[in-house]
């Protein structure tokens, strides 16, 4: 092993030349699935600590790339999953079980289970795998030949590259060099070359007197402006923006010195943040203003797209959001596919985002996300942003995928099984409550299994939870609810949170899924 020095030209010469050995590796892994392959699974959360310091059991968040485990299928395929902490046993069975085709225990002889024992929020886990060499070698020696393998993240990061270079593996994910574009700043220069519409503002911000600036100068341009969003560039689920209100502001002198006064009123979307931090942070990665997109009837779709390994970029679905917090800018959930009058339209210009992204290089899974507004029998689509990583609708589709191995038609976005039966889903990331602390993994399975609430295979229909690791401690789980229509997939949503309130009551606190303790 050499110890590249992260960033040297050294390192990023063999990075360069590890990658191109993906397009190769992507043509004999898709043309023969009995083909022996590794995959290195290292869900790093290499985002800024204090906006993932926001997040509620944000190292937990880890468990979410667990849908790789359903590779597993594939009876050649080696799995390596590295997390921070070990893994409950219960949640490995959990999703081994939810494999069809191949037995349990053939998959779990071909699944290595990897840990840094290093319980750190806040520090990202391929910095805990470059500061421990000797986890680095288990790796090596676990996925054997390196031709054979490649490695895949959460995000992309400059921790991710040497992670993947001391692993002499190539990375499927986008090349930390481009990471810009993924910024609230550059996804609108992306949006300018790709002829999509956004809202109305300014990026490349740092300043409070940008900010200030930029608001004026939005508010002389639109005088009826009763709001605008001010967001931090590397800010995700909505937790990095704030909300301005020109409520009382004067018509036209003054209108500069009244907003710096506002200024500390920003309306965050993150409980903890302040005026002082905000702008602090503001200074450091940059940000951007924009009109807040008013309307009395709203949606937030989504679309998501991929670029392959030959760099070619393909529609893979859309997404209507569920958004909540203030403003309605945090993602709570989405559901499967996006709304029948406007997905077609919200795919289409996914995709020219996405052939834009191509032509510079990015490699991987992102998605675009619009706010749309109802106008007369149409809707108008303003682009928002651009996540360019694995985000909160990546693992409901590719658990959706994965369990059916399914199709999603991109002349119709809807996603039928190998029998032509369409699916739907309702999913979220945030089920939380404080009543559900103390739940273990087990005690989740056993209520849903009492209740009827697992998926069933010979159906393809049912729940699906990820995020179990959290749920003892901060009373939170994730759900996939898939169903044979959007009716019956919020349904089961519906349900689930019913048993769950109902399990944890305390009329029923002495009670496990119905019996007495």
């Amino acid at each position: 092993m050499t110890n590249w020095i992260p960033g040297s030209p050294e390192e990023l010469a063999q990075f360069a030349q590890t990658q191109k050995r993906l397009p190769d590796l992507y043509h004999r892994v898709t043309e023969d699935k009995r083909r022996p392959h590794c995959v290195v699974v290292v869900p790093s959360l290499s985002l800024d600590p204090q906006e993932l310091a926001k997040v509620s059991g944000a190292h937990h968040y880890e468990e979410r790339l667990l849908y790789n485990l359903m590779l597993l299928r594939r009876p050649a395929t080696q799995l390596v999953f590295v997390t921070s902490q070990p893994i409950s046993p219960s949640i490995i069975d959990y999703y081994l079980h939810l494999l069809s085709g191949v037995p349990s225990a053939h998959a779990r002889r071909r699944l290595t289970l990897l840990s840094a024992y290093d319980a750190d929020p806040l520090k990202p886990l391929s910095q805990k795998l470059l500061e421990r060499p000797r986890l680095l070698e288990r790796i090596r020696r676990a996925m054997g030949k390196a031709e054979e393998a490649h490695m895949v993240c959460f995000n992309s990061t400059t921790l991710e590259r040497s992670v993947a270079v001391q692993l002499g593996i190539p990375l499927y994910a986008n090349d930390p060099a481009l990471s810009d574009l993924g910024t609230k700043s550059g996804c609108r220069e992306v949006f300018r070359e790709a002829g999509v519409e956004m809202p109305d503002g300014f990026e490349r911000l740092s300043e409070e007197s940008d900010i200030v600036e930029a608001l004026v100068e939005l508010k002389r341009r639109y005088s009826d402006m009763r709001r605008a969003v001010v967001k931090l560039n590397e800010g995700f689920s909505g937790e990095g923006n704030a909300l301005f209100y020109f409520d009382g502001c004067p018509e036209k002198e003054g209108l500069s010195s009244w907003i710096r006064e506002q200024l500390p009123q920003l309306q965050f979307t993150a409980a903890s943040e302040t005026w002082e931090s905000f702008k602090e942070k503001y200074q450091t990665m940059g940000g951007v203003v924009e009109c807040f997109v008013e309307g009395e009837i709203k949606q937030s779709p989504s679309a998501q797209c991929r670029v392959n390994a030959l760099g070619e970029p393909m529609s893979i679905s859309t997404h209507d959001q569920v958004l909540g917090g203030p403003g309605g800018q945090v993602f709570e959930g989405c559901t499967f596919p996006a709304e029948d009058d406007y997905r077609m339209e919200v795919q289409d210009a996914g995709l020219r985002v996405a052939r834009v992204l191509a032509r510079r290089g990015v490699m991987g899974r992102f998605a675009t996300d619009f706010v749309s507004v109802k106008k007369g029998t149409g809707w108008k689509h303003y682009a928002i942003e651009v996540n360019v990583r694995k985000g909160g609708t990546t693992h409901p589709f590719l658990t959706l995928k994965f369990l059916t191995d399914g199709t999603y038609d991109t002349h119709t976005g809807l996603f039928h099984t190998p029998a032509g039966i369409p699916k739907y889903y309702f999913a979220s990331d945030t089920l939380q409550s404080d009543a559900y602390r103390g739940l273990t993994p087990d005690d989740l399975i056993d209520i849903s299994v009492y209740h009827g609430l697992h998926f069933h295979a010979a159906a393809e229909r049912g729940v699906v939870f990820h995020l179990m690791g959290a749920l003892s401690e901060f009373g939170k789980l994730g759900v996939v609810c898939i169903g044979d229509n959007p009716q019956q997939a919020t349904f089961l949503y519906r349900k689930t949170v019913g048993v769950l309130d109902q399990e944890t009551s305390e009329d029923t606190a002495n009670w496990h899924c119905g019996r007495p303790r």
